[in-house]
């Protein structure tokens, strides 16, 4: 049903993980000349269109994965993606530190029931991934229960599974230089608005984001397949960030459902009788 390789254009291979390179910081974090990223509305209009068209064709699903450092515009990033999205066949879900039968359970276990059903766009801010990242630095068993190279391959062949099932995975890492990301944690401070964001463990994250990046690192290297690659998106600046991943996501779109179904004349017929009967003309 699905394919086993990602198509990936000329424009997202520019942001694709090089295997070669596998530290953030040889990846750029802010790009100084734009110009040859398509304008953001164009390709949110383009989402909109094409993501009623895989709704209706109900033969393929996307995922889209979205990571990246706090404050690096995740939740903003998807809010956008979703600006002409049809509800009906567009979630969004986020996943934070794994509870009560989360833990209980393997950790895949918790991702499973918001996986896009066939015809749906399904974002999350976070994922899977964060077994591989987050709980390395903040475990949620005793540490010496985890086996990391095992998690990496479920990873792979829980991924591998789905795309042959017809999904389609995008996974975004927003990268984000340490001066944008302490400006923005002091920014925070200043909006009313956004202190509620803050938690006592942002302390030990700030604290410990040296680990977190390197495990991340380490994540996205062990994960990036041919059939579910990892995109290294600059992240410094939030609207050329949202205008990448538009981009990108409108592309993946566009190959999924490039049309409508074919219309079924005989019920169109049906459909027009039907309403002439009722004085409809």
């Amino acid at each position: 049903m699905g394919k086993d390789v990602m198509e990936v254009s000329p424009f997202a291979s520019a942001w694709c993980f090089d295997p070669g390179k596998p530290r953030f910081r040889d990846y750029p974090t802010l790009l100084e000349d734009d110009e040859e990223i398509p304008a953001l509305e164009a390709s949110l209009e383009e989402i909109g269109e094409y993501q009623r068209r895989l709704w209706a064709n109900r033969k393929r699903a996307l995922l889209v994965v979205v990571h990246g450092p706090d404050t690096s515009g995740k939740d903003s990033l998807i809010r956008t993606l979703a600006t002409y999205a049809d509800p009906a066949g567009f979630h969004a879900w986020s996943f934070s530190r794994p509870q009560g039968a989360e833990v209980r359970h393997d950790f895949l276990w918790r991702v499973t029931p918001y996986l896009p059903g066939l015809g749906e766009m399904v974002a999350f801010n976070r994922s899977h991934h964060e077994a591989v990242i987050a709980e390395r630095v903040w475990p949620v068993h005793a540490p010496e229960s985890y086996n990391w190279d095992n998690r990496y391959q479920s990873i792979r062949n829980f991924e591998r599974h789905l795309v042959q099932e017809g999904t389609t995975i995008l996974k975004v890492w927003q990268n984000l230089s340490e001066d944008e990301h302490r400006r923005r944690l002091l920014k925070r401070l200043d909006k009313p608005r956004k202190r509620w964001k803050f938690d006592k463990s942002d302390i030990d994250g700030w604290a410990r984001r040296a680990d977190y990046g390197a495990f991340a690192e380490q994540a996205v290297a062990a994960t990036h397949t041919r059939e579910a690659p990892w995109f290294v998106v600059p992240g410094d600046r939030k609207p050329q960030a949202r205008a990448i991943v538009a981009a990108m996501l409108a592309e993946q779109l566009k190959q999924l459902a490039p049309d409508y179904p074919a219309e079924d004349e005989s019920v169109l017929e049906e459909y027009r009788q039907l309403l002439a009967r009722n004085g409809v003309s």
